[in-house]
């Protein structure tokens, strides 16, 4: 209901402004997609699937390291913020897997997957790779120790709430002189710029946007620029400007619906928790970068939101306590 209350906002707003909602309607149907995928394989191979997924991710951005073709001349969170999300949502792939391992050797072979992810953003040079890919396997490890996900699954609910309003006081210029100096310096005044421009648009109309598509023609930063792809560089300030404040809130009602999902999900706690975390990774950058506008990258969500939420056919191990992990680790030693 969500995902067609975007898709139907979208065409609302695009005949208010003459806008064209085709990229939103090609995430909508992407996410869709990929969940789809992510459910039904999920439920038939519970620890392969995820592994395959995650080796899929990884192989994208190792044959197409920019995920786009032609030359890259803003490279901070553009086209290198869909490489570090795509290799995010792989390395939590591959952590789900292991977590859903029986055998505690399995479990550790499942691990290099997840590893390789961080070496990958390496070897190509995408620093913001690996750090997703690290914040997503230590927040993994933090997830086998825990006993319920209630708390974090608030935790990364409150990191993203934490990522958008920063972003939102970026553009707004509502940070201290200093805070606000050192933040533009790693994002660039370029991007600063077309936050700026996008929270102005919100601010001529509020309710509808300027409709779908049509930042880039009204804003002058993206039309003074050699190779603009037209966007703000920012997923809840697009949408915004472009679809008002029914856009941002349906963007949130997404997330947000997925976080429950993952709440009450049947599958182990390290699992849920580790997907979530991946998508909470991906939503701080998509917060500040490009990320959304990849169809690679929407599909991958989907697809692992999938996963976690899938109701697998052959039984799972039980959710070991944290005081059974020390247990076992006595046993094994």
């Amino acid at each position: 209901m969500i995902l067609g209350a975007c898709a139907v906002w979208s065409l609302v707003t695009a005949a208010a402004h003459d806008g064209r909602p085709e990229g939103v309607l090609l995430a909508v149907l992407a996410v869709a997609a990929g969940y789809a995928a992510g459910r039904i394989s999920g439920a038939l191979l519970p620890v392969a699937a995820p592994c395959a997924w995650a080796l899929a991710g990884v192989a994208l951005t190792v044959a197409v390291p920019h995920l786009a073709p032609g030359p890259q001349i803003f490279t901070p969170l553009g086209h290198t913020g869909a490489t570090a999300a795509v290799l995010a949502l792989s390395a939590g792939a591959a952590c789900c897997a292991a977590w859903a391992a029986r055998a505690r050797v399995v479990r550790l072979l499942l691990s290099v997957p997840a590893v390789g992810t961080v070496v990958t953003a390496a070897v190509l040079g995408s620093t913001a790779g690996c750090l997703a890919c690290g914040a997503v396997l230590l927040c993994s490890l933090v997830a086998g120790r825990m006993r319920h996900r209630g708390a974090g699954i608030a935790g990364l609910a409150s990191a993203v709430v934490l990522v958008a309003g920063l972003t939102w006081a970026v553009a707004a210029r509502h940070l201290p002189g200093g805070l606000g100096s050192a933040l533009e310096g790693q994002l660039t005044s370029h991007r600063v710029r077309l936050w700026h421009e996008a929270l102005a648009m919100a601010g001529q109309d509020a309710a509808l946007g300027v409709g779908p598509g049509r930042f880039g023609e009204l804003s002058a930063t993206a039309a003074g620029s050699l190779l603009s792809d037209g966007k703000p560089h920012s997923a809840p300030l697009q949408q915004a400007a472009e679809q008002g404040v029914v856009g941002v809130v349906l963007l949130a009602a997404a997330f947000g619906w997925v976080l429950h999902a993952l709440w009450r999900t049947p599958r182990p706690t390290p699992v849920a928790l580790t997907a979530g975390a991946a998508l909470t990774v991906l939503a701080a950058v998509a917060s500040v970068g490009n990320a959304l506008s990849f169809t690679a990258v929407t599909a991958g969500t989907g697809v692992l939101a999938g996963l976690a939420t899938a109701r697998p056919l052959t039984e799972e191990p039980p959710e070991p306590a944290p005081h059974e992990h020390r247990q076992n680790d006595r046993l094994t030693r």
